[in-house]
């Protein structure tokens, strides 16, 4: 493996972190022998294209320094090429980085357990799912969550993880469970009313919400975690169990268990890893061992 790496940064991941992020995780770098190189990009599309570039140019790893925005974006430049992939987590709710058990918001650490990885080999390939063209390693939200996205990204106050806790409550005054139709493996079809539907390659969304609690990365299936028709009182009684992963048991929830999931809805728009991927109806495939990722 070559000794340059390449770090992927987003300057702006949470609030300036994911620039402040990039120096100390460099340096840790450096210290172990590897040459560092930087890609910052002109926006998402130039960022990738560099990405993509430097991947083709047989860099030792691509390591995304940002959240699961950019984390997202990194996969897309790394999966199906053999390149490990690694992350160093300077964004706001950095669930991908928590479900590979990487370090959160320490970045010298982090760089430092990821090129000790490197140089001692440890790395593993894992699931990712793929809709359309686009491949995600944490959670598609739809339904309720997803339209807490939609309110979140509109607002500009207050700033961080705390403006998705505005939007979920005034997601609460005016959201109705809605018709699903969710088709598995391309057979068996169920039509239910849902408050949501979570589909998880890996376990949490959302800054350690625990949506999916048994998905496995590298297992070859998704867990899809279905919340039936309920009242906001019930809603609201459930929602805090998340953060254990505790819902499941709840008897307004299913989880479903398959290698692909078309969920087809009306007036949805579904999210992965936080990233708007289009409207419903979709399908989502597990693909496994896409990607190879550096880890502890």
């Amino acid at each position: 493996m070559t000794s340059e790496i390449t770090l992927f940064v987003n300057p702006t991941a949470g609030r300036g972190r994911g620039a402040r992020a990039a120096q100390p995780a460099a340096a840790a770098f450096r210290a172990a022998g590897f040459s560092v190189r930087t890609v910052l990009g002109d926006g998402p599309e130039d960022a990738l294209d560099q990405a993509r570039k430097a991947v083709d140019q047989g860099t030792g790893a691509l390591v995304a320094v940002g959240g699961d925005g950019m984390a997202h974006l990194a996969l897309q430049a790394v999966v199906g090429t053999g390149t490990p992939f690694g992350l160093i987590a300077a964004g706001t709710g950095n669930d991908f980085a928590r479900s590979l058990g990487l370090p959160l918001r320490d970045p010298a650490a982090a760089g430092r357990m990821t090129a000790d990885a490197l140089k001692c080999g440890r790395v593993r390939d894992i699931d990712l799912g793929r809709v359309g063209d686009r491949w995600f390693g944490a959670v598609l939200a739809s339904g309720f969550d997803s339209r807490v996205n939609d309110r979140g990204n509109r607002l500009r106050m207050p700033l961080g993880r705390y403006k998705y806790d505005v939007a979920v409550v005034a997601e609460l005054a005016a959201f109705r469970p809605l018709p699903y139709r969710i088709t598995l493996d391309g057979g068996e079809v169920r039509e239910v009313e849902a408050t949501l539907v979570a589909v998880g390659n890996g376990p949490s969304y959302g800054g350690g919400m625990r949506i999916c609690p048994g998905a496995d990365l590298s297992d070859g299936l998704f867990d899809i975690t279905v919340v039936g028709a309920c009242s906001r009182a019930t809603l609201l009684r459930v929602f805090p169990r998340v953060y254990r992963g505790t819902h499941v048991d709840h008897p307004v929830v299913t989880v479903l268990r398959a290698s692909s999931v078309e969920l087809a809805a009306d007036d949805v728009t579904a999210y992965a890893d936080g990233e708007p991927v289009g409207r419903l109806p979709l399908t989502a495939r597990c693909v496994p061992a896409a990607v190879r990722v550096v880890g502890p």
